[in-house]
């Protein structure tokens, strides 16, 4: 069952054009990636399927009554609205019950609204809901769902935004960079949500390994066409590969016939029959053909770097605290030649410190950081750079260096290292403000590099860069012969690089992993495990406890108070069963004033207690009788 159809769609800013004649589809329950280099279109695409008009030619065709919902990078919220009320806007009548049981809850003394709102709840179902709704926002972090939306975050607000999708669950989401501002949990828990979600899906993102699990179709956007995958990114990978491969062949025949063909229109005279015309327009064709490139974004470039001494970093019983809050305690450690380091943990467990610490920005508590003479640092840290205005992208690299040492004697110029970042020769002269985000930081990256560090610090580098540009730093750090250490959400880059891994568990412990982000992952699932088992024992030890310190005395009958007061347990359990009874019939007969049915409704909790209580103490004295 199709949900969407794009149609002869084209889009072009000035000369520049974006894409020209896409056509696609979106079927139900299909979730779908659109993956391209930055700047190629891809959030484009995803404004122009929601509506915005912006289009050139095309059309864009949803099935009758679908509902839709999109997620954008940035959301413009009303700043005084609660998050409840703004995670539950859409008008269903679950919402709508919702939302009114919550407001009779902050208001009690409105019995009458809590009567209403309670039978709301009964006759709409929304029970389930609600549970729905508290379990998203608590696995999005959440906490305070009465909080401000002014009160938050950028990366707050970006997950309000998630869970409103979330919890609407339309027909079709469109999601710009979902796991922005999401920490690894959070991620692999919505990896599993949308996977099993029966919403149609089309999303931008970086991830791979989302891309891996969530996703059953791949649309690139390349040459302003479009290509289908039927298929995750693994399978995107290698049928991507073959269509390549194919290409290539396809172009070598076509040089090897043009070399052919040109020879032959050279010895032709300037008069021509119809035939030899024909021949001469297919020459045009095959030239167009034998002319393309096969763009493979791949970089091997060999640096010749500082080499490092036998002493790189030591940390010295290293402390770091901010008042009473430890973020590392006691922690001693050496840096090996070569070794690539992986730093993992929570949001406020101290890995940015850490970082800052060893460039020297932060002084630590206690302990000291020993740095090697020979060590040269370069450390990209996530605020980025401030690119002074009116600069040109090449310039901005110029600066630094007019050339890259690499091995051999051999160098590369400032151009040439653009180049392979997959800024092209066109772009070199652009004013670095008219670069968009992640274009800038690419440069920002670029800058940290080119100076040529051996001790190499990376403070969240795959942010807000496409999958490709990604491939090409993960082959440049791959080949990085110093130190490197990432702090990083993306799963795929970890495992890729790094061989062991820090992880900071908070309270200021540090534990070291050998291994990448799998392994990482597998540490917790057996500490999680150890941590049941332990709490099952202590449990089981505490219950031989109790059973060991009970009297050797057993107790053989009843006393005559305790026999007196079971005789009558029977009737009063009875008793309370009818008047349960009567006062729920009451309630749901409508006839009662607001006062009179929060009195009833308080009763009625009242006898549910006492016919428990009262059932507890006839089971315990029916041992005895």
């Amino acid at each position: 069952m199709n949900y969407l159809s794009v149609e002869n769609l084209t889009k072009s800013f000035g000369e520049r054009v974006l894409f020209e004649d896409l056509t696609f589809g979106i079927d139900k329950g299909e979730k779908v990636a659109v993956v391209a280099k930055n700047g190629n279109g891809k959030s484009t695409l995803l404004k122009i399927i929601c509506g915005d008009g912006t289009e050139d030619i095309g059309r864009i065709v949803y099935r009758k009554d679908i509902r839709l919902d999109y997620l954008e990078q940035a959301e413009n919220f009303d700043p005084e609205k609660f998050i409840f009320d703004e995670v539950l806007a859409t008008e269903t009548v679950e919402n709508q019950a919702i939302r009114a049981y919550e407001n009779a809850i902050q208001n009690p003394e409105d019995t009458e609204a809590y009567k209403n709102a309670f039978e709301q709840m009964n006759a709409t179902n929304a029970w389930d809901y609600d549970v729905k709704v508290n379990t998203i926002l608590s696995q999005l972090k959440i906490e305070d769902k009465m909080a401000a939306i002014g009160t938050l975050s950028g990366g707050q607000k970006k997950r309000v935004a998630l869970a409103k999708i979330l919890i609407n669950e339309p027909d079709l989401m469109i999601l710009d960079e979902p796991t922005n501002h999401l920490d690894l949990d959070m991620i692999e828990w919505l990896e599993t949500y949308l996977s099993k979600s029966k919403s149609a899906i089309i999303m931008v993102t970086h991830d791979r390994y989302f891309l891996e699990v969530v996703c059953t179709a791949i649309i690139e956007l390349e040459d302003q066409q479009i290509y289908k995958y039927n298929g995750n990114f693994s399978y995107y990978l290698e049928k991507k590969a073959e269509r390549q491969e194919i290409l290539q062949a396809t172009i070598g025949k076509a040089k090897n016939l043009m070399r052919t063909e040109l020879d032959w229109i050279r010895r032709q005279p300037k008069a021509r029959g119809t035939k030899q015309k024909a021949r001469v327009d297919a020459f045009d064709g095959l030239k167009d053909t034998a002319t393309q490139r096969v763009q493979k974004d791949e970089l091997e470039i060999r640096i010749q770097m500082n080499r490092l001494g036998s002493k790189i970093v030591e940390l010295h019983k290293l402390g770091k605290s901010f008042g009473d809050k430890k973020i590392i305690n006691h922690l001693n450690y050496g840096f090996k030649r070569g070794e690539k380091m992986g730093i993992v943990g929570a949001n406020g467990t101290g890995k940015s410190t850490f970082l800052n610490m060893l460039v020297g920005t932060e002084q630590p508590t206690k302990g000291k950081i020993s740095v090697g003479e020979t060590v040269v640092m370069g450390y990209y840290h996530q605020s980025g750079a401030n690119f002074k205005s009116g600069k040109k992208m090449l310039e901005v690299i110029t600066d630094i260096a007019e050339f890259i040492p690499l091995e051999k004697g051999k160098r590369m110029s400032a151009a040439q290292f653009l180049e392979k970042f997959l800024f092209p020769r066109s772009m070199h002269y652009t004013d670095v403000d008219k670069l968009s985000g992640g274009e800038k930081k690419r440069l920002y990256l670029m800058t940290i590099l080119m100076k040529n560090p051996n001790f190499l610090i990376l403070d969240e580098p795959t942010n807000d860069l496409d999958i490709f540009i990604l491939g090409v730093l993960e082959d440049y750090l791959a080949q990085f012969e110093g130190c490197l250490i990432i702090v990083s959400h993306d799963r795929y880059f970890l495992d890729k690089l790094v061989d062991h891994t820090l992880y900071f568990r908070g309270e200021g412990e540090v534990k070291d992993i050998i291994g990448n982000y799998t392994a990482y992952r597998e540490y917790l699932k057996l500490e999680t495990s150890e941590a049941r088992k332990q709490e099952k024992a202590k449990k089981d030890k505490a219950k031989v406890v109790v059973e060991e310190v009970k009297p050797d005395k057993k107790k053989v009958k009843l006393s005559y108070k305790e026999q007196v007061e079971f005789d009558g347990l029977e009737d009063l359990i009875e008793k309370l069963s009818s008047e349960l009874e009567t006062v729920t019939t009451e309630l749901n007969s409508g006839s009662l004033s607001g006062q009179e049915a929060g009195t009833k409704a308080t009763r009625l909790n009242e006898i549910g207690r006492e016919i428990q209580e009262k059932e507890a103490r006839w089971l315990e004295l029916a041992e005895y009788a």
